[in-house]
């Protein structure tokens, strides 16, 4: 009974595939770097959000080559908005391996694909099968849903351990001669059909032999733990906004070159200690004067730039992976209040510091540590890759400022 299942999923999946599929992009041709690229996009991401992306990539860096020599910073801008940027950071770093062992050319040999950096067993099953027609099976999350429903299978698909049984699985239902067409097949069924909430049942082509849905449990499969949930950090933030020469700019920093989100551009900001979280959540922004001092203490300390908290500008927050950031923006400019509590902040912070600086400020940042500080316009934030929550707020801030809106003042 096993065996006749096998062959009938194998036989009635690829059929309906090839009956008529999708017309994407990435399918149009068997070219192994763009396949490449777009299952490197479609992780995490979906299918329709995932094609602008590729086209502007492709259009950009239509060969390997032209990945490999490309100015990081050109990747990541084009790359801007799609999130979990080490992908592409890890496809150019892939690409420059290509060149340099394989002379720009995509090998048809599994381990060394899988040897490429940032291609793991799922990404060579599909560049194997799908590209070189290889029997290597590409198991992603559609394809242990898809399986675990038709057989029925109780295993987590969490555990490492119920990946390796579902490639062995899969591998051995690839039809001969048709492994790319059949791993596509397994996918566009997850996509399309056999959901994760609400499959449907009634068009699946392989729907006599589902053993999920014989039982009544199509909706309970596949089995999957948990994850913990992201940590929360709080943070404070500050647009700063220039005079003199820099009238019309905001002050903007590079992150570090490695680590998260690794030499993309933010705006200023810092991590609260976990003593001073309460206050975030439980304290109205315009009554924060001791986190405006944080602010003040931050920039100065960082860019040697003296700055006056204007008013609180946006809460925001963003949801990485392990990390969920909860951000409180502030405005600010280059000078001292007379009143208010931004003067008040200040103040605090000038009768501390052993900087002596005035109230004046600096103007033009100092060399060092400090110039990956740079003060920039709304039309240079086209040739800056930003994660999507300092893009989201830059534009807002931008919006505000041609309508003649600003950032709520201190009472």
């Amino acid at each position: 009974m096993q065996d006749e299942a096998k062959q009938y999923f194998s036989r009635e999946l690829l059929a309906w595939y090839q009956r008529g599929n999708r017309d994407l992009p990435w399918r149009r041709n068997k070219d192994p770097y763009r396949i490449w690229v777009s299952e490197i996009m479609l992780q995490q991401t979906r299918v329709d959000t995932v094609i602008p992306y590729f086209e502007r990539f492709m259009a950009n860096f239509p060969t390997v080559q032209a990945l490999a020599e490309a100015p990081e910073d050109e990747v990541l801008k084009c790359w801007e908005g799609l999130g979990y940027y080490s992908r592409a950071r890890n496809l150019q770093a892939g690409a420059r391996m290509v060149m340099e062992r394989y002379n720009g050319i995509i090998p048809d040999d599994k381990d060394s694909v899988a040897g490429l950096k940032g291609v793991g067993p799922y990404t060579t099953g599909a560049i194997m099968s799908i590209a070189f027609n290889r029997p290597e099976p590409a198991v992603d999350g559609n394809v242990m849903r898809v399986l675990s429903r038709y057989f029925c299978l109780e295993d987590d698909i969490a555990k490492p351990s119920t990946r390796v049984g579902i490639e062995k699985l899969a591998a051995s239902l690839i039809p001969e001669g048709a492994a790319g067409d059949f791993n596509q097949a397994l996918m566009e069924l997850g996509a399309l059909v056999c959901t994760p909430k609400s499959p449907s049942c009634l068009p699946c082509p392989v729907m006599e032999h589902c053993a999920a849905r014989m039982e009544g449990r199509e909706t309970e499969l596949p089995i999957k733990s948990k994850a913990k949930p992201p940590r929360q950090e709080y943070r404070l933030a500050v647009i700063v906004e220039g005079t003199g020469k820099h009238a019309g700019k905001v002050l903007v920093r590079q992150r570090p070159e490695t680590g998260l989100l690794a030499q993309m551009w933010e705006l200023p900001h810092l991590l609260l200690d976990g003593s001073r979280s309460g206050m975030f959540v439980n304290t109205a922004p315009k009554e924060q004067g001791e986190l405006a001092e944080e602010v003040i203490r931050m920039v100065e300390t960082d860019a040697g730039l003296l700055i006056r908290p204007t008013g609180w500008f946006a809460d925001a927050d963003h949801i990485f992976s392990h990390i969920h950031w909860r951000m409180r923006v502030y405005a600010a400019d280059m000078g001292i209040a007379d009143s208010g509590m931004a003067a008040e902040g200040a103040a605090l912070y000038l009768a501390s510091s052993s900087a002596g600086e005035s109230a004046a400020a600096l103007e033009d940042l100092p060399a060092g540590e400090q110039s990956r500080y740079r003060w920039i316009a709304r039309d240079e934030m086209d040739k800056l890759p930003f994660p999507n929550l300092f893009l989201k707020l830059l534009n807002d801030y931008w919006s505000r400022k041609s309508s003649g809106g600003k950032g709520v003042e201190w009472e």
